[in-house]
């Protein structure tokens, strides 16, 4: 990787990737409080939605095992004869796999189907896809005070993390320095996303900013160049990444360093939002990575 010291700029990142083997990175910090107030409720089972590949799924039937709860998971899209790597370990842990059809899917943030829901599991916690809801920003938001304790003498900072769902780039944008800013680097293709964070945050703030170019086509599409540079990355770093997320971060990230869009002296905080057992699925799917 290029020396960012020579473009006058520090990185620093922050490893949640490293926080625990099967519950990563973002998908621990948005289940912690939804687990508590599980717990909280009497709850004994946990209900969520996701895809045949989702980081939300694995990492909610792992924490579901972990700590008693059953899992349900409610899937997107018909069986396949093949589990999918993510789904396999999902059903490994106890998760009960529902599928549903994409039209009834898109129905799931309507109030009538979450009625349902709660009539067909009465006793189950709903976490939504991707576990992005207001207990998972106060998750979040323990990032920034694990950082401002590891660096107290830190400067104004630009705190830079994927957008999939949102939350996570919600939590930071509502936890940090007035001084600081947050920025976004999203894996879907479109402006909506934008919309999809302020949903989030209970103001307006001046303090953030979504980088919409940097999806290479769209959720989960990719090319050569993106493996390649991902590859080098951990050559250099010995930093995993995937090519979700945090490859397609770092890929547009390094971009702007070498462009020269950081001033000379600007600190950055990558949030590695872990999510790395998607590489299974990426090369069950693609065969490369």
């Amino acid at each position: 990787m290029p020396k960012w010291g020579a473009f006058g700029v520090q990185v620093f990142i922050k490893r949640d990737d490293l926080l625990h083997q099967y519950v990563q990175g973002n998908k621990w910090r948005k289940l912690k409080y939804n687990l508590l107030e599980a717990k909280r409720l009497g709850k004994k089972r946990l209900l969520t939605f996701g895809g045949a590949f989702s980081n939300h799924i694995y990492s909610t039937a792992a924490a579901g095992r972990m700590f008693g709860f059953e899992t349900i998971g409610l899937i997107r899209g018909d069986k396949l004869d093949e589990l999918s790597p993510t789904l396999d370990f999902a059903q490994a842990a106890g998760m009960r796999l529902v599928y549903l059809d994409r039209t009834t899917y898109r129905q799931r943030k309507e109030p009538d189907f979450l009625a349902q829901m709660a009539v067909d599991y009465p006793d189950a916690y709903v976490i939504p896809e991707g576990g992005s809801n207001a207990l998972a920003l106060k998750g979040v938001a323990e990032i920034i005070a694990e950082v401002d304790e590891q660096m107290p003498n830190r400067l104004p900072m630009t705190w830079c993390v994927g957008v999939g769902s949102g939350g996570t780039m919600a939590g930071l944008i509502r936890a940090v320095k007035s001084t600081d800013r947050v920025m976004g680097f999203s894996s879907l293709k479109g402006d909506f996303v934008d919309e999809m964070v302020a949903d989030f945050l209970d103001k307006e703030y001046a303090n953030w900013q979504i980088w919409k170019d940097g999806h290479f086509g769209g959720f989960a599409k990719w090319k050569p160049e993106l493996i390649d540079f991902m590859n080098h990355f951990y050559a250099s770093t010995k930093i995993p990444l995937e090519p979700i997320y945090n490859g397609k971060l770092w890929y547009r990230l390094n971009d702007l360093i070498l462009d020269g869009y950081f001033e000379k002296g600007s600190q950055l905080l990558v949030v590695h939002t872990g999510g790395l057992q998607g590489m299974e699925g990426f090369r069950y799917r693609f065969g490369v990575g």
